[in-house]
């Protein structure tokens, strides 16, 4: 295991693309580290750096102690996870964990033992002398796995490994990655996009756009207290409502065709809009609700939630309770409600707001407000 210093690196290419501009981290020995955003935003790149695949424009990358930019990819103690399984189709599961190992010529009972305990660690002894062909797709990314453990790397690396699985299996895979991580307790770096696997899995996350990291943290903190309007809207599944109006002591502001309609902001909130400013409201589908489930979680809480009449375009059923999408003035909020308390399409619903859990950002430099 080891340490991950990321020191102001920079990538652009001969064309002058910069990839990554200026990227600042640092991972603790035994960390879960996710970088997540969209197409193109770097994040692949910066694992290809790390596992010396790509070039270091500017900056210096640290392995434990060492600056591993000069370094050749074999000599830098790491073990990779590719989207695809890469797996040889004509050796058995036995033959594919044990390959890398007969190539460093580690003693043949040495490699069977580590292929014991490897699959006994993903619990896959008995799929040992089966080829690729017999497996499903996530016991093939098992034994994809098993190849990276089977070294005994310093520092995991994950591009996208389950992004060719089906969802119950990406489900299960994410768990078995999380159960991996506590019992080995290695460093590992996961590149994705998708958003629900940076919060089920990581200690950290970075979120990445247009090659710069948005804010780095942990996924409640990043979550709760989002640096911008990107991260808010990037985080969270279904993402947080955004609502443009005037903001001051007295309250938040929306108009629409001619009308104002006045939701009371938390003393903390309405402090930082001074006399009155133009803001951009954001709250978690979770803190807009069914006004039942809203009061009687007020009277346990101390909090006064907010009331407002919307009409309901749609529904979605997700079993513990409901997606309602609706609209007020003029804006399409999502909501999560009681199942029991889902209006339908078309009618009118009363929904509460829990503005204490709000956030404010500027709508010029879509920072948020503090």
């Amino acid at each position: 295991m080891a340490s991950l210093s990321i020191r102001k690196v920079r990538k652009v290419y001969p064309n002058g693309a910069a990839v990554l501009k200026g990227i600042d981290l640092e991972i603790k020995d035994g960390e879960f580290l996710i970088l997540v955003g969209g197409s193109g935003c770097g994040k692949s790149t910066l694992l290809n750096m790390i596992a010396g695949l790509e070039s270091v424009t500017e900056g210096e990358i640290l392995i434990g102690d060492k600056v591993v930019n000069d370094i050749p990819p074999k000599s830098r103690d790491i073990a990779m996870v590719f989207q695809s399984y890469a797996l040889y189709p004509t050796m058995t599961v036995r033959q594919n964990i044990s390959f890398g190992l007969g190539i460093r010529k580690v003693p043949k009972d040495e490699q069977k033992a580590i292929v014991e305990r490897v699959a006994a660690t993903l619990q896959m002894t008995h799929l040992l002398d089966r080829k690729p062909a017999m497996l499903s797709g996530g016991q093939r990314q098992r034994v994809a796995m098993g190849r990276a453990i089977a070294r005994d790397p310093a520092l995991f690396l994950f591009d996208e490994p389950l992004s060719n699985l089906d969802a119950k299996l990406r489900v299960e895979m994410r768990a078995e990655i999380k159960l991996l991580h506590q019992r080995l307790g290695t460093t590992i770096v996961y590149v994705t996009h998708d958003q629900i696997e940076a919060m089920t899995l990581g200690d950290k996350i970075a979120v990445m756009k247009d090659g710069v990291v948005q804010q780095f943290g942990t996924p409640q903190d990043i979550y709760d207290n989002p640096d911008n309007l990107f991260v808010a809207g990037f985080i969270g599944s279904p993402s947080m409502n955004f609502l443009r109006g005037r903001a001051g002591p007295d309250g938040f502001a929306l108009e629409h065709g001619g009308a104002t309609t006045l939701l009371p902001l938390p003393d903390s909130l309405a402090a930082l809009c001074g006399s009155g400013r133009d803001v951009i409201l954001g709250i978690r589908p979770e803190h807009v609700t069914d006004a039942d489930s809203a009061r009687a979680g007020a009277s346990a809480a101390g909090y006064h939630p907010t009331e407002v009449a919307c009409t309901v375009e749609m529904i979605e059923p997700t079993g513990p309770d409901t997606l309602v999408f609706a609209w007020f003035n003029g804006v399409r909020l999502t909501c999560r409600t009681h199942p029991r308390a889902a209006a339908m399409p078309g009618a009118q619903t009363t929904l509460a707001f829990d503005l204490s859990k709000a956030v404010l950002f500027d709508p010029a430099t879509e920072q948020r407000i503090l």
